[in-house]
């Protein structure tokens, strides 16, 4: 088995782990009422999307999400929230040094030993989840389930229903599929958004990701037979007619759309390993994204 393959059914152990974590004592994660901004880069920017959205449509408070690049610097929070797997990610180190002494900022990393624990006032400790494959998929769920559960939201059922995605075979329409856009409207447009980055990343595929009411400003003209529409979430909108009358396959389960992104996991191991890819080392890619200082240029990880 790939590393991508053990850490893709790792998950709902993990998440059980991490709704334990984010329940103890001096988490640093956000009260309600604070106004919060969350970070990351790549994965973990989509996963700061979701929480975002989910805190705020919790009632718990103002809450924006950025990739750690493009952080609006005049802006003024109560607390900040980082989200890096590697806990080197350049951008992520300069947005946490430079607000220093402004307001506080709470890291969720997989690696303590890194630059990322000095650089945050709180730290929650997610090495359990750490990954050894260059695509994320453990690590962003498992962080994603720690924010959750640090609304109140139960880690037992998404569990329950990952443990479930697992379990069901891929079908061989979703294999075939030479092109997929995934939907999603409120936080689950941020894991839409994730769930194209893995097939992109593990498969060279060529995905696109939109909110769900926006399907049909445009992007609806790809649909075509062979391939697929994903939405996250139930299919409030109507969605599935027009889809159908373009002959592409509309795919839609009720369940969490984190719960559900497993699938997607899965399906991007699977369609790697028929292409002849490595889903553990994508074309080009690295764990962490680490920049010369001078130059911007990468300089490995």
């Amino acid at each position: 088995m790939s590393f991508i393959g053990e850490e893709i059914a790792r998950q709902p152990e993990s998440w059980l782990r991490a709704a334990s974590v984010a329940g103890g004592p001096g988490t640093g994660l956000p009260l309600p009422g604070e106004r919060v901004a969350v970070v990351g880069c790549g994965t973990s920017w989509f996963m700061a999307e979701a929480y975002a959205v989910l805190r705020e449509s919790r009632g718990q408070g103002e809450t924006d999400c950025f990739a750690a690049s493009e952080f609006p610097h005049g802006r003024d929070y109560d607390r900040l929230v980082a989200i890096s797997r590697s806990g080197t990610t350049t951008e992520v180190l300069e947005l946490l040094d430079r607000r220093r002494g402004r307001y506080p900022a709470v890291a969720l990393t997989g690696d303590t030993t890194t630059p990322i624990v000095d650089a945050a006032e709180h730290v929650v400790d997610l090495s359990f989840a750490d990954e050894r494959s260059v695509v994320q998929t453990l690590f962003a769920t498992t962080a994603l389930t720690a924010l959750r559960a640090g609304l109140g939201e139960p880690a037992e059922p998404l569990a329950e229903a990952a443990r479930a995605a697992l379990a069901e075979p891929l079908p061989g329409e979703w294999l075939d599929a030479d092109q997929i856009s995934f939907l999603g409207r409120g936080w689950a447009h941020g894991i839409a958004r994730e769930a194209a980055l893995k097939m992109r990343e593990a498969t060279q595929g060529w995905t696109e990701a939109y909110p769900s009411m926006e399907y049909r400003h445009g992007p609806i003209a790809i649909a075509a037979p062979g391939r697929l529409v994903w939405h996250f979430g139930p299919d409030d909108d109507g969605l599935r007619p027009d889809v159908a009358r373009t002959g592409a396959l509309f795919v839609n389960h009720p369940e969490d759309p984190q719960a559900d992104l497993v699938r997607v996991q899965r399906l991007a191991e699977a369609t790697a390993v028929r292409k002849g890819l490595d889903p553990d080392r994508p074309r080009a890619l690295t764990r962490s994204v680490v920049l010369d200082s001078v130059t911007g240029d990468p300089a490995g990880s």
